[in-house]
């Protein structure tokens, strides 16, 4: 059985007003990952997803480098245990 995890990530750059939201919603779904995607005031973009590691995983190598319009300088990010509470990927506002 595949190991599931969740991932938590601030991607750091140009990545407000790029549609870094919607292409990772897009990206997420494709890999059948749950969890969102949402502007943060200082001019980050916060992930959380869960999903199979390798889904998860895949997903992390898309935000470190983001939609073709953003310009991703940095992804800090944490590997915790999956909590099971999302039921599809969204975008937050």
């Amino acid at each position: 059985m595949p190991e599931e995890v969740r991932l938590q990530a601030m991607v750091h750059g140009r990545v407000q007003g790029v549609n870094f939201r919607y292409y990772t919603q897009l990206r997420a779904q494709e890999l059948g990952v749950k969890g969102y995607v949402r502007n943060k005031w200082d001019r980050t973009v916060e992930v959380v997803a869960e999903g199979e590691r390798e889904a998860v995983e895949k997903l992390l190598e898309f935000i470190k480098a983001g939609p073709r319009a953003a310009l991703v300088q940095r992804v800090d990010s944490q590997w915790q245990d999956p909590t099971g509470q999302f039921q599809h990927f969204e975008v937050r506002y």
